[in-house]
């Protein structure tokens, strides 16, 4: 809202000092300044209110150490971590902007779903919360408007060189580019392109899923790209939600994955960072820097309270609310399959619980009587179980994903 304010000041008035805010790194640097002043300054406050109102975590006894001592600590401490994304955001970012617009959407989205589940196991005093059948909906959802936006909205679009042979054809408008001394066209188009790691040229493309089928594959690119979004999103929600299991690992995880997806995002806004480093160029996407300032920011700022020992828990506000938005984040600046990589700790979380389950239930069909892979799952309640102190924990995991974020940026150039 500032951002339309001072644009339009400083276009009719020559007040000095406005023209800053025509700079992404400027409005993202004061969003991250914002949202830890808010979680920090007001999380406090939460803390006190929820206090008050008794709003504190049940805990069922797993027998790990330390458990018990958490019981009542204040939960849907997401809350604070949502404020300090979504006011930030809507102060300095372009809200007329698709890609602005559609993780304002996915922030409230994801976490009215948290929060129905977090008010359902504390006042409600059903320790299940909110069945899962309707949380899956709701992530399916959310899938399906990401989707189908990105496929159909005209502002979404990527930059593609043109080829000498669609040049006479085609009716999108060409702008003429140098590099070094060759020139080329380029136009912006729609697209169900991506970027691929570890791929000679480096983009793939949903439609061409179903090409060995044959005829005009293109005709079903909207379903696979459709299903792709669904999958992802799910998935990465899911992965942030199991993780949140000890104090500090979700968050402090979360903040360097919203890291590297703002400097992608930069990147892929930025039309010389783009051609140097020869990823796609998604105009209008850098906006979502400032986005991803906010996210940091909320997260670094709410990890002031919610590392070992947690004063606070962000409980399923948070979690579901982190995992949806950095799907839908990565998806819109086309990295979704990097996520992989850049969420491996969320992945191996998640396949953790899988790999359990599955095979728990497995040998008790065969041999009548369940057993485990893992000492508990998901893996960090199983390091726990080893005997490894929380804390040492989460800072293992924490440097793990720091090593994953960087190499997430490198692959763009293994190639």
């Amino acid at each position: 809202m500032l951002y339309l304010l001072f644009e339009y000041l400083h276009k009719h008035y020559d007040i000095p000092g406005l023209r800053l805010f025509q700079y992404i790194t400027f409005r993202a640097s004061i969003s991250i300044i914002l949202s830890l002043v808010i979680t920090t300054v007001y999380g406090r406050r939460l803390i006190d209110y929820l206090h008050k109102k008794q709003v504190g975590e049940t805990v069922r006894n797993l027998g790990l150490e330390g458990q018990m001592q958490k019981q009542g600590t204040p939960t849907m401490g997401g809350i604070i971590i949502l404020l300090g994304i979504l006011i930030p955001t809507l102060l300095f970012a372009n809200i007329s902007n698709i890609y602005v617009i559609l993780m304002i959407i996915t922030t409230i989205w994801m976490g009215a779903i948290g929060f129905l589940d977090d008010y359902i196991k504390v006042f409600k005093k059903n320790k299940e919360g909110l069945a899962g059948r309707f949380k899956v909906v709701g992530q399916v959802g959310l899938g399906l408007i990401v989707g189908t936006t990105m496929y159909f909205h005209p502002n979404i679009v990527v930059r593609e060189t043109v080829q000498d042979n669609v040049k006479s054809t085609s009716t999108v408008p060409m702008v003429l580019r140098q590099k070094g001394e060759t020139f080329y066209y380029t136009q912006d188009v729609k697209s169900t392109k991506t970027n691929m790691p570890f791929y000679k040229n480096n983009e793939f493309d949903y439609a061409k899923v179903l090409k060995f089928l044959g005829g005009d594959y293109q005709k079903y690119a909207f379903v696979i790209f459709l299903i792709f979004t669904v999958f992802i999103i799910t998935a990465v929600s899911n992965g942030a939600n199991i993780t949140d299991g000890i104090d500090g690992l979700a968050t402090g995880t979360s903040a360097v994955i919203g890291i590297t997806l703002g400097i992608l995002a930069y990147i892929s806004g930025n039309t010389i960072m783009a051609d140097y480093l020869n990823i796609m160029y998604i105009p209008n996407s850098g906006e979502l820097m400032i986005f991803a300032g906010a996210f940091v920011g909320a997260c670094v700022g709410f990890l002031w309270y919610n590392s070992y020992p947690a004063q606070i828990f962000m409980g399923d506000t948070g979690s579901l609310a982190i995992g949806g938005i950095i799907a839908a984040f990565a998806l819109m600046i086309r990295k979704e399959l990097l996520i992989p990589i850049l969420c491996g700790i969320f992945l191996v979380e998640l396949v953790s619980v899988i790999m359990q389950v599955s095979y728990f239930k497995y040998t008790k069909k065969k041999f009548g009587e369940g057993r485990r892979i893992f000492l508990m799952s998901p893996l960090h309640h199983h390091y726990q179980k080893k005997g490894y102190h929380e804390a040492k924990i989460v800072t293992r995991f924490w440097i793990i994903g720091i090593m994953l974020a960087i190499m997430t940026i490198v692959t763009l150039k293994l190639r």
